[in-house]
């Protein structure tokens, strides 16, 4: 009997489209590995790094114009109200609010440390690693616009300076750029936030120079233009092509002045040098408190009572550089308990000496209270009352003769800001485009010259750079300096040395000597405390002799070394130990004093050059 098969047609024949793979195996999806493949592959390194530096500018422009904006309405909201003919209690009240919820925003929210941003910045390019947090591109912006809105005296521009960095860095490492390209984005994003919250493309190339000590080379000089021009073109789309502050010179520049400008320029550098030893003074203070309730309270008090007593110290003080440019010092005194002396010459000038001698306070108390700013603002704050009270005091003083007090207050903001930042050009170049004074170009540059040298007399370093110098992690332009800050001292430590103790005897030497290809050998104690070293060459001429190889015990023909070198030293002070001592050889031990092993002159060439070669062999 024949069977019938059930026979089913095949089935319809499918056609797939095909699909680019992607690095996690999935199909009909690019991953980031594919497209940064892609970006390889099509745009060449120099092009791609004119793409980033375009799209920072763009990026740290429209944070600049937020923060100023928010700041802006956050004031306006809470002081719109103030009278002008007494004392505004809500000064004592609005300033703690706001050092308080920024405080709690950092502590339970962000979790880390956001203060001293342009400081943070010198030292993620110190460290060649040019790597900033993800939360630095926003968290600075939140609470440095809730401290400086409710009063804090403190400036905005290093937050969003840390902040364009912070975009920089993040932008660079999500592309996979290599370290030399990362450092160099994070410059362009420090360059495009002061361009963009100045409105100052110049200004902000040279700050990233001069302060951030970024090497000019021809490789990064587009870059750090292209971030600078777009940032400063994207504020003047949104905000306008005015310049930041209304400057009208109505007198020419005469020169019988210039022995006056440059007294100002020594008066600026002393003044900057108040500001910088007082500020690290205050910030020792505060560090020494561990409670951050303490040092709220500590910082809330003396910040209060300050605004209270000398409402000008509300805030940036970007409306009081203003009302001085402007020669509308009439309402300086509104709302303060000075008001009656408003009509009075000297009234005026010693409210503004006040000011000028507590600001510090106020911007330190605003920091180590838990708040967040800069010092940028108040270097140009501070520089604009000095010039204004020496030209008005020179007056009262000698009416005969006529220094426009205005054109002072400009110039003491060039002289200021120089001596506090160390950057002479970029003050000189700020000052001229926030304001339009380049007619006062001569007088800027003596002011801010003459301040820079005269702070020099006194302090090495500017107030951001001073932290990291302490430590000996900071970065410059000097490449040896450089190439020693970069070394690690950890890696050059040789640990084959054999040790020995006080109490071993001669014989005990001798079979250690045989063991060893050292003609040094550290003596340490029972705590590994280091106490001397046995040198080859002192008993050479008894270790031949067994009469005496119990006679003599090591404690007894050890010594000195020449130098010990302590595990925290930076490597600059390290080399100049070797030289003082030409010793080529040195013991390391830790702050208990406790041995560590050698570091050798030779060890610390040859490491000086494979980082030479590794992170400076490309530079032009």
């Amino acid at each position: 009997m024949h069977r019938e098969r059930n026979i089913t047609p095949p089935p319809a024949a499918t056609f797939e489209r095909p699909t680019p793979p992607s690095s996690d195996g999935a199909r009909g999806r690019w991953g980031w590995g594919e497209v940064l493949l892609w970006r390889e592959k099509h745009i060449s390194e120099r092009y791609f790094i004119l793409i980033l530096s375009f799209i920072i500018g763009i990026c740290t422009a429209l944070s600049a114009i937020l923060l100023k904006a928010t700041i802006h309405h956050i004031q306006h909201f809470l002081t719109g109200h103030a009278q002008v003919t007494e004392a505004n209690y809500f000064y004592l009240i609005y300033p703690v609010i706001g050092i308080f919820l920024a405080g709690l925003f950092v502590k339970y929210i962000v979790r880390d440390d956001i203060s001293h941003g342009v400081t943070k910045i010198l030292y993620a390019i110190s460290q060649r690693k040019s790597r900033i947090k993800n939360h630095n591109a926003w968290s600075s912006l939140v609470a440095s616009s809730i401290t400086i809105g409710f009063g804090g005296s403190v400036g905005a521009e290093a937050p969003i300076v840390l902040t364009g960095s912070a975009i920089g860095s993040n932008l660079g490492r999500m592309f996979k750029m290599e370290q030399r390209t990362l450092m160099l984005l994070v410059g362009c994003g420090a360059a495009g936030a002061i361009a963009g919250i100045f409105k100052a493309p110049i200004a902000g190339l040279l700050f990233t120079i001069e302060v951030l000590m970024l090497d000019l080379t021809t490789a990064s000089v587009l870059p750090l233009l292209t971030t600078s021009i777009t940032a400063a073109t994207v504020s003047y789309i949104f905000t306008g092509t005015d310049a930041m502050f209304k400057f009208n010179q109505t007198e020419v520049f005469a020169m019988y002045r210039i022995p006056y400008v440059f007294l100002l320029g020594i008066l600026c550098g002393l003044i900057a040098l108040y500001f910088t030893r007082i500020s690290i003074w205050i910030e020792g203070v505060f560090r020494k408190v561990q409670s951050f309730w303490k040092k709220f309270l500590l910082g809330a008090a003396i910040l209060s009572v300050l605004i209270f007593l000398l409402p000008p110290l509300y805030g940036e003080g970007y409306d009081i550089i203003g009302v001085l440019l402007n020669n509308q010092h009439d309402s300086l005194m509104d709302g303060s308990l000075f008001y009656p002396l408003q009509d009075s010459s000297w009234g005026l000038i010693l409210f503004l000496s006040l000011i000028i001698f507590t600001k510090v306070f106020a911007t330190s108390a605003t920091n180590g209270g838990g708040g967040c700013g800069g010092i940028f603002a108040p270097s140009l704050y501070l520089g604009s009352i000095v010039g204004f009270v020496f030209a008005r005091s020179t007056e009262q003083l000698f009416p005969a003769l006529h220094l426009p007090n205005n054109n002072f207050a400009l110039m003491g903001m060039a002289g200021v800001m120089s001596a506090v930042m160390h950057s002479p050009l970029t003050a000189v170049f700020l000052i001229a485009e926030l304001t339009g004074g380049f007619e006062l170009f001569l007088p800027l540059m003596i002011v801010s010259l003459s301040a820079y040298i005269t702070i020099l007399c006194f302090e090495r370093y500017s107030l951001y750079s001073m932290r990291l110098a302490q430590k000996g992690e900071l970065l410059t332009h000097h490449k040896d300096k450089a190439v020693l800050t970069l070394l690690n001292l950890n890696t050059v430590i040789e640990n084959d040395f054999m040790v020995v103790h006080p109490k071993m005897t001669l014989g005990d030497i001798v079979k250690v000597i045989a063991k060893s290809s050292r003609n040094v050998f550290p003596v340490t104690d029972d705590n590994n405390v280091l106490r001397g070293v046995v040198l080859l060459d002192d008993i050479r001429n008894i270790m031949f002799r067994p009469e005496l190889y119990d006679r003599f015990k090591v404690k007894k023909f050890m010594v000195s070394p020449p130098a010990k070198i302590n595990i925290s030293m930076p490597m600059e002070k390290i080399m100049r130990i070797f030289d003082d001592t030409k010793a080529w050889n040195l013991p390391v031990i830790d702050n208990e004093g406790k041995y560590l092993g050698f570091v050798s002159k030779s060890k610390i060439f040859n490491a000086y050059r494979e980082v030479l070669v590794e992170n400076f062999s490309g530079d032009d």
